[in-house]
């Protein structure tokens, strides 16, 4: 099973805050499954700590993520874009659309972890929380 990030998810484990779903909880503390980090989550990260909105640096971030052995960071490329779905806002529809070619050209199960209601109820991927 491949599991793409949210922005909020990878945070709240960061910093264990106890919003993050149990489920989710559980997934991200299994190191049997791929998780998958879209490079949007990234910039979110570097954007909302440089706004002191969250407490998670882009260094800390990145250090957390490369030293996870089952952990791939995604690249925002053409695939991506293609893919990207016009019924969410830009940063939501990067991580589902992440999630969609993962799912369509790897032939992979894929589900997103977030509780962001937008791509829960856009239906277009799997999701836990």
């Amino acid at each position: 099973m491949t599991y793409v990030l949210d922005t909020h998810a990878l945070i709240w484990l960061m910093v264990g805050d106890s919003r993050l779903g149990t489920t989710a909880h559980d997934v991200l503390s299994s190191r049997s499954d791929q998780q998958v980090i879209p490079a949007i989550v990234l910039a979110e990260i570097s954007f909302l700590f440089q706004r002191r909105r969250i407490q998670v640096s882009f260094p800390a971030a990145l250090a957390y993520l490369l030293a996870a052995p089952n952990t791939k960071i995604f690249p925002l490329d053409e695939a991506v874009v293609e893919r990207l779905p016009g019924v969410l806002n830009i940063h939501d529809g990067i991580i589902v659309a992440t999630a969609l070619l993962i799912r369509d050209t790897l032939g992979e199960d894929v589900t997103i972890i977030t509780k962001d209601r937008e791509i829960v109820q856009s239906g277009l991927v799997k999701t836990v929380w």
